[in-house]
């Protein structure tokens, strides 16, 4: 098999990172935009020793599942990849690719549960984070996504992924900074203003806050005055701010955040509670499936133990905590980000959690802490950012933790690595929950409850 190759396949299934997957005579073939069941004609980009990479020249059978895509600049802005495959089949290989990867990583084949399906397909998104550039001849304010695998900016004029409102917000913004000649960012230079519109919104639309990422220590004029018209036309907008970020890096948002005008947080009401969340702090794109984990998480501590006390680590505004006061004596949430930390603390107020404690600080030396004063819990929560939990963090995690652990991940990889790291530990996956939390993209938020088995008994090595 060599580049340039080309041969008549038919695709098998979809795999972890966007791609499909089929052979020929037995020899695995990675292909862009192929969909379960496609017979096609493609072509041979790249050749490894276990694997190739194709595009598609031509299908010759299209896939039952195929559909066309909602948006049009679908195959070239490197976003949400996986519009053209009808949404049930979706979640079917959503699944298939936990249950695989899983199985890859750990070696053991555990039963995974049907994908919870996100409420909404599309216009689902609650903060978008748009890089912008600016055209040289006539300065015109570009603003969308990358193309994938690049960094070529590709204007989005509409984004499906969120609604309509917020679609007309970005548009007066790329309109009123070249009126008021505010410049657009420039990677290669280093130059330019306006680095990133960032939007956070609540899931109704009442609240939203602007956050423009700046290449500049100091508040121009300009933004200024842009940040006041946007309050003024916009009433739903309660705040706009700067994030001062003038590294030459690809990370979107530095900690630091000045308030412009208005205010630096907004409101998200979910059921009968209520969530402050600051421009720096995480909380849930998807707030709608987000509700549906929380309640699958809150069902099954209730199924397992009565009114235990929690650890919930990486806790974010104290999304899990204020959402499980109800069912629990004592929750202790772990935060390392200051805003976060602060917006849980008034959330527990709010909400009227008073059985919360926050603790600001890096999770891996809390844990430490926490053993050292011989603190000791019913059920562990754990929702890490992509990168998963430390391996010391996993051999802390397991001596605070009496029987339960929940890990939430929206990285299927980290999480099974993990996984086999907690087996090792006498901790095993008992229920396997997919969540469509990213619909039309290869993402997958997966909740897996770990009870301790005393079925075997293992050494715990130490790493300290």
């Amino acid at each position: 098999m060599n580049i340039k190759n080309r041969y008549t396949v038919k695709i098998e299934k979809m795999i972890y990172g966007g791609n499909s997957l089929a052979r020929n005579e037995g020899f695995p073939i990675f292909i862009k935009s192929g969909c379960p069941g496609d017979v096609a004609e493609i072509e041979i980009t790249k050749v490894n020793k276990n694997f190739a990479e194709a595009v598609i020249v031509e299908i010759k059978e299209a896939s039952i599942y195929r559909i066309k895509p909602k948006c049009a600049l679908h195959n070239v802005c490197g976003s949400c990849n996986w519009q053209y495959i009808e949404y049930k089949e979706q979640l079917n290989q959503k699944q298939n690719i936990v249950k695989e990867t899983i199985k890859n990583i750990t070696g053991h084949d555990y039963e995974v549960k049907e994908v919870i399906p996100s409420p909404l397909q599309y216009e689902y998104r609650c903060k978008i984070q748009l890089p912008v550039s600016q055209t040289k001849v006539s300065n015109r304010i570009l603003a969308g996504y990358y193309k994938e695998n690049s960094h070529e900016l590709i204007n989005i004029k509409y984004c499906h992924m969120y609604d309509a409102y917020i679609n007309k917000i970005v548009d007066y913004i790329k309109i009123s900074a070249k009126e008021l000649n505010i410049s657009g960012y420039d990677e290669k230079s280093n130059k330019g203003l306006l680095r990133h519109i960032v939007i956070r919104k609540s899931s109704d639309n009442s609240e939203i806050i602007v956050i423009f990422v700046i290449n500049s220590k100091k508040i121009d004029k300009n933004l200024d005055i842009l940040s006041k018209n946007l309050i003024s036309k916009f009433s739903e907008i309660k705040g706009v701010c700067a994030n001062i970020n003038t590294n030459k890096t690809n990370v979107i948002m530095s900690n630091k955040t000045i308030t412009i005008c208005g205010r630096d947080y907004y409101f998200e009401n979910m059921d009968e509670f209520k969530y402050k969340v600051s421009a720096n702090s995480f909380f849930q794109v998807n707030p709608m499936c987000a509700r549906l984990i929380f309640n699958k998480v809150k069902e099954l501590i209730k199924e397992k133990v009565h009114n235990p006390s929690i650890l919930d680590a990486y806790s974010g505004v104290s999304s899990f905590g204020v959402w499980l006061n109800s069912v629990s004596s004592k929750i202790t949430c772990i935060e390392e980000v200051i805003s976060a930390s602060n917006d849980a603390k008034d959330n527990i107020q709010i909400n009227n959690a008073d059985n919360i404690e926050i603790i600001n600080g890096d999770a891996e030396k809390i844990f430490q802490k926490l053993i050292e004063n011989k603190m000791l819990f019913d059920v562990s929560i754990v929702d890490p950012p992509r990168k998963g939990c430390s391996e010391k963090s996993i051999y802390n995690l397991v001596k605070l933790t009496k029987k339960y652990i929940v890990y939430v991940s929206c990285n299927i990889s980290t999480l099974a690595r993990d996984m086999k790291l907690l087996e090792n530990y006498d901790y095993f996956p008992v229920y396997i929950q997919p969540a469509d939390m990213f619909p039309n993209t290869y993402h997958i938020e997966t909740i897996v409850l770990f009870e301790k088995s005393n079925k075997k008994r293992s050494t715990m090595t130490s790493f300290l």
